[in-house]
């Protein structure tokens, strides 16, 4: 049995429960605490509420990854300004969701340069709507939007280190990058990476489970014993954390194949029990293992949008 840290279900379970939906991510204002972990001379961890985000600072300015959710920006600048009180010059977004871009609009205000892949731009320039939640999340204001998108990746030259963001097609979503620190040696996998609980395959999106485990076998590729994981959420990882949540995926897609293979449908896929080796560990904090056997069969058979069981339709009043 692949083994997954305990206290990663207490680390994450507040934030997945107080973001549980879009809606939500404009209702959070209440006092956060934000943690501060040193990586490396330049590179700092900051765990709040919403999506991990790092933060280099050094002789060239300040730039972070992912900036949170929308109410919370002014308890994160503070957090930031911690470290460093120079001003925000560049957001790196890992992907379009409200706890990874709620920042956005307050911090391009202030003339910080939004950076994200072309998709990004694409999905917040339009309403979203999302058949998991049953929302439409509205377009975001112009000031939100990246301003510098790019289609495969990008490389910052600052304080003193190469920053490679590397697009991973169709993981959690369509938009998703991770971002590597080779001199630091941390990897930022953003959402790709759940540590500690079921992953969000945000299939509305464009995210797929075949997506998601290309994306982690890029991250293993760039790790090495040393380097320093930072996943979405969840608490800090490493190479070896990253190659157990790379076994978890795949035995887990590999698992509905072959029910799919048996001529099962999603129910019959689902009553299964197909992650139950997880289940207690992963599956008990937010999502559950009913959703997440329907993020990857949807995946398989290639239906782009998540579908309830054809159970919970026929007793809906």
């Amino acid at each position: 049995m692949h083994q997954f840290p305990r206290h990663a279900a207490l680390a994450c379970a507040l934030t997945a429960l107080l973001a549980s939906t879009p809606a939500a991510l404009d209702a959070q204002e209440d006092k956060v605490e934000y943690v501060p972990t040193t990586l490396s001379p330049t590179v700092t961890m900051i765990k709040g509420r919403g999506g991990n985000i790092a933060v280099s600072s050094g002789e060239d300015g300040v730039f972070i990854i992912d900036d949170q959710l929308k109410p919370l920006t002014d308890q994160l600048l503070a957090a930031v300004r911690k470290i460093d009180d120079r001003p925000i010059r560049f957001v790196i977004n890992t992907h379009y969701h409200g706890d990874h871009v709620g920042g956005n609009e307050a911090i391009g205000k202030s003339g910080a340069v939004i950076i994200a892949h072309d998709n990004i731009h694409q999905r917040m320039s339009a309403d979203q709507f999302n058949h998991f939640w049953n929302e439409t999340t509205p377009a975001w204001p112009k000031e939100s939007l990246p301003v510098v998108t790019f289609n495969d990746q990008v490389t910052l030259h600052l304080n003193g280190e190469a920053v490679k963001v590397a697009h991973v097609p169709h993981g959690h979503t369509d938009g998703d990058s991770i971002v590597h620190f080779p001199a630091s040696n941390v990897l930022h996998m953003g959402h790709i990476y759940f540590n500690g609980l079921y992953p969000y395959i945000d299939l509305d999106g464009g995210g797929s489970i075949q997506g998601m485990i290309a994306a982690v076998e890029l991250g293993m590729s760039l790790a090495d014993e040393e380097t320093q994981v930072i996943p979405g959420h969840g608490p800090m990882s490493n190479l070896q954390g990253l190659t157990e949540y790379h076994a978890f995926l795949t035995a887990a897609r590999d698992n509905v194949q072959g029910l799919i293979d048996q001529g099962m449908s999603l129910d019959q896929a689902v009553a299964a029990k197909p992650t139950a080796e997880w289940d207690d560990a992963l599956g008990k904090i937010w999502i559950t293992p009913e959703q997440l056997v329907i993020f990857i069969y949807n995946s398989i058979i290639g239906v782009d949008h998540f579908t309830p069981l054809e159970s919970q339709e026929t007793t809906t009043e």
